[in-house]
């Protein structure tokens, strides 16, 4: 398809829209909220953030944007990378556990949360079981599995959580969470994936967050709506946000902001349903270069 385009100056920015797969090229607002996935999209393979990165976000907020973190990662997992990019000092928003729990990034103050009912969160873990799958869920700081396996053991090198296998694991999700996951092999976790949506599909959100990772979350909850809770509370709207990930756990917000935006690397399904997809992938600031030319009106990146 052309990618016909159009500059148009709103403000401080420029906002060129693609007509990328239908995108209708009509006069934006100008973008006040700037929503960042962390692994594979913020992050580099090796877990850092480049200069160029955290340079494009501080002066993205210094120009009053929004920044929101969105991270299926657990609030302890998220801290050091909120502080490398200065959040912990300005207004901002950790959106954790995939959309389960908003903090305000300053104060760490809990504007919502949403858990599982244990009903649910039994059922799920009886037909994980049932497959002879393990089941894993996070509390504060602490992993943990129903069973050693290693997806989870990659999982706790990767966050740095600290796993703990549970003897009974069952009675500890009757006590509530905000999410369970079943860890394993891609290539099995489809059929999971079939039976739960068969036996829950309408109490759940459900989605691979990861290749070997299968989450469940309560009905309603996602990015999408953590986003649209953020945007109740600062009066920005949808079509004033741009968000940015890498997988599946990203589709609802990608499809909620007014820019969706896909990883190079990311999952063929996320690049087909966005907006807008980078140039460079996460380990050549692909999250850098969509600041740049959205919020600062760069077209080229600088050294």
């Amino acid at each position: 398809m052309e990618h016909a385009h159009l500059s148009l100056k709103c403000g401080i920015f420029t906002i060129e829209y693609l007509r990328l797969r239908g995108y209708p090229l009509t006069m934006p607002k100008v973008l006040r909220l700037l929503a960042l996935d962390m692994d594979d999209t913020l992050l580099r393979s090796d877990l850092s953030i480049s200069y160029r990165t955290r340079n494009a976000i501080k002066r993205t907020e210094q120009a009053g944007v929004t920044v929101a973190l969105a991270s299926g990662r657990v609030p302890e997992a998220m801290e050091h990378f909120s502080r490398l990019l200065g959040l912990h000092k300005r207004p901002g928003y950790l959106v954790s556990n995939n959309g389960a729990l908003i903090q305000e990034s300053n104060t760490d103050t809990i504007v919502y949360e949403s858990r599982l009912s244990p009903q649910t969160a039994l059922a799920f873990c009886d037909l994980a079981e049932s497959e002879g799958f393990p089941v894993q869920m996070y509390d504060d700081d602490i992993m943990y599995v129903s069973r050693q396996n290693e997806y989870s053991s990659y999982d706790q090198k990767v966050t740095g959580i600290r796993q703990v296998v549970v003897e009974n694991f069952r009675a500890m999700v009757g006590e509530g969470c905000y999410k369970l996951i079943v860890p394993g092999d891609p290539m099995l976790l489809s059929q999971v994936e079939s039976i739960v949506r068969t036996y829950l599909g309408n109490e759940i959100t459900l989605f691979t967050s990861r290749p070997y990772f299968l989450e469940i979350m309560s009905k309603g909850t996602d990015k999408g709506s953590a986003l649209a809770k953020i945007a109740e509370i600062t009066g920005i709207s949808a079509e004033e946000a741009l968000a940015i990930g890498d997988s599946m756990n990203d589709e609802a917000m990608i499809r909620w902001a007014g820019i969706g935006v896909a990883m190079i690397n990311g999952d063929e399904r996320i690049k087909n349903i966005a907006d807008l997809v980078t140039d460079n992938t996460n380990d050549n600031d692909g999250v850098a270069e969509v600041i740049e030319k959205y919020f600062l009106m760069k077209d080229t990146p600088s050294e």
